[in-house]
C-alpha cells in the first residue's frame, strides 16, 4: 500500500526531536504526502487527526513510543519509531536512517510486528457513566502507593478465584513488551514480545507471595485496594490517576493490538535484547 497521509509525534522537551520534525515534514511534504505533527504529550489532540493517517513516526525514545500507541490504538494506525532516547527496545530508526530508510516505508516496504495490549477498565466514577473507563496498555498497568510512603494492600483474584493479598509497594501487570522495562526491574522475568501471555508482578512485597507469575491470554485479573490510604493507577507511565479504598482495576489480554512498521530485517530477539542491555551497564 502507497501511503498518503503521515502523523509525526515528537518528544516536545527535546529540541532534536523539534528539529527532526519540522525536517521530516518538509521532506515528506515534497513527496506530496499530507503531514501532521503534533507533541506526543498532547496525545488526546492527536487522536483527533489520527484517523486518516496511514504510518504515525515516533521521534524521540520508547516513552514516546507509548504515548503514540494510545493514539494509534483506535485506528490500527502502525508506528515507525525514531530513536532519540537510551533504551530503543521498540523504536526502528536511528536519526541518520532516516531520509535513507523512509522512501522504502512509505512505498510499502517492510513488514509488520504486531504487540499484544493489555485493556484496563476502572469502574466509573459517577451514576451517570455507565459504562467503566476503559484504557489501554503497550507496556504495564500498575496499582502503586501514592504520596505516602506506606505499604499498600492489594487483593488480587484471577478468574474470579482469590490469589493472595499483597503488603507491598504496589502490584504491575505488564505485557510481553513491559517485560523489559518496569517488571524486569521489580523481579519480573523477560517474555518474548510475540507471546501471548503477561505478567502479575508484585513491587517489593512485605512477606507473603513475592513471586511474579505468568497468566494465560484467557486470564482476566482483578486487582481490589484494600488500604486504607489512597494508591495510583499508572498506564505506561504516562496516564495517572487516584485510587482511592474499594477500587477495584481490572486487567485481561485486549483483543486490540498495536503494530510497528519496520524496515530492518528481523534479527533474533535474545541477541539483540543481550546487545541493548549490555549497552546500559
Amino acid at each position: 500500500m502507497v501511503m498518503k497521509e503521515v502523523g509525526i509525534l515528537y518528544h516536545p522537551l527535546k529540541e532534536a526531536a523539534r528539529t527532526l520534525s519540522k525536517n521530516l515534514e518538509a521532506f515528506l511534504s515534497t513527496k506530496g504526502l499530507i503531514v501532521w505533527l503534533c507533541s506526543a504529550w498532547e496525545w488526546e489532540k492527536a487522536k483527533t487527526q489520527a484517523n486518516g493517517a496511514d504510518l504515525i513516526l515516533s521521534i524521540g525514545g520508547d516513552g514516546t513510543i507509548l504515548r503514540a500507541a494510545q493514539v494509534a490504538v483506535p485506528t490500527a494506525t502502525p508506528i515507525t519509531g525514531i530513536n532519540l532516547g537510551k533504551f530503543g527496545f521498540m523504536t526502528e530508526l536511528t536519526i541518520n536512517e532516516v531520509k535513507r530508510k523512509l522512501p522504502a516505508l512509505l512505498a510499502g516496504e517492510g513488514w509488520f510486528d504486531e504487540r499484544c495490549l493489555l485493556e484496563v477498565e476502572l469502574p466509573s466514577v459517577s451514576v451517570e457513566a455507565e459504562s467503566p473507563r476503559r484504557f489501554y496498555a503497550l507496556n504495564d498497568a500498575v496499582v502503586a502507593r501514592g504520596a505516602a510512603v506506606r505499604l499498600i494492600h492489594v487483593e488480587v483474584s484471577i478468574n474470579g478465584t482469590r490469589l493472595t493479598t499483597y503488603r507491598a509497594d504496589g502490584v504491575a501487570m505488564s505485557t510481553a513488551t513491559g517485560s523489559t522495562g518496569y517488571a524486569l526491574a521489580a523481579g519480573g522475568p523477560i517474555l518474548h514480545p510475540r507471546v501471548g501471555a503477561f505478567l502479575l508482578v508484585p513491587i517489593s512485597p512485605h512477606l507473603g507471595s513475592t513471586y511474579p507469575i505468568v497468566l494465560s491470554p484467557d486470564d482476566t485479573a482483578h486487582l481490589h485496594l484494600t488500604s486504607t490510604i489512597p494508591a495510583v493507577l499508572s498506564i505506561d507511565g504516562h496516564i495517572n490517576l487516584t485510587l482511592s479504598t474499594g477500587a477495584t482495576v481490572t486487567v485481561k489480554h485486549s483483543s486490540k493490538t498495536v503494530r510497528f512498521l519496520r524496515i530492518h530485517p528481523e534479527t533474533s530477539f535474545y541477541g539483540s535484547l543481550e546487545q541493548r542491555l549490555k549497552a546500559e551497564r
